[in-house]
């Protein structure tokens, strides 16, 4: 980019303005891998086990 293309000093602060208002500044918790890869996990034990169980019902294994 140029820097002809840049903002006016108005222009900037209103972006400024925006940006720094409402819903823009949510503060997020920390991304935790360990805890995602525990729910999915569980999530796959627990879809497996009904498979298994459906599965045992019907006689296929």
């Amino acid at each position: 980019m140029n820097e002809e293309n840049s903002l006016s000093a108005e222009d900037q602060a209103r972006v400024d303005q925006v940006i720094n208002a409402g819903y823009n500044r949510t503060e997020r918790q920390p991304f935790r891998p360990l805890r995602l890869l525990a729910v999915l996990w569980v999530v796959v034990a627990i879809l497996g086990a009904v498979s298994w169980y459906i599965g045992k019902q019907s006689g296929f294994l």
